[in-house]
């Protein structure tokens, strides 16, 4: 059976990247293997980094994001979220946008949620570990 997770904006860059292919085997893999979730911040952010920094065309982008969506349940941020958010980043200290990931993640009720920003092995709310599947 497999895991129900959350997908960090950095997963789907290396799931996507043509430099870095140990990393894009191991995103795919995390991706096709697990019963996945990411969150409409997670598409702003990608789509973001893939203009600024990437330099992607807006087509191509728009083929990756209907390619994530094709694999990952998509949460929506609204209020509450943005609320549980505020809460994670007081009590754990991650950034405002680290635990806007996290408040997804616990809402979207996953059990994992894969970064390589945040760290490793620590567990949220007693019921979300976080992983970094890049980590020896």
């Amino acid at each position: 059976m497999s895991d129900r997770c959350f997908i960090d904006t950095n997963i789907f860059i290396y799931a996507f990247s043509k430099t870095e292919i140990e990393k894009q085997k191991q995103a795919k893999f995390v991706i096709d293997t697990n019963d996945c979730f990411t969150s409409t911040h997670a598409l702003g952010e990608y789509s973001n980094i893939s203009i600024k920094k990437l330099h992607l065309s807006s087509e191509q982008i728009s083929n990756d994001v209907n390619d994530i969506i094709g694999k990952c349940a998509l949460a929506e941020i609204g209020l509450e979220t943005v609320q549980h958010a505020l809460d994670l980043h007081e009590r754990y200290k991650y950034s405002y946008f680290d635990s806007l990931m996290l408040a997804s993640a616990l809402e979207c009720e996953c059990n994992i949620i894969y970064s390589e920003d945040m760290k490793d092995g620590q567990i949220i709310d007693k019921s979300l570990i976080i992983r970094n599947p890049f980590s020896d």
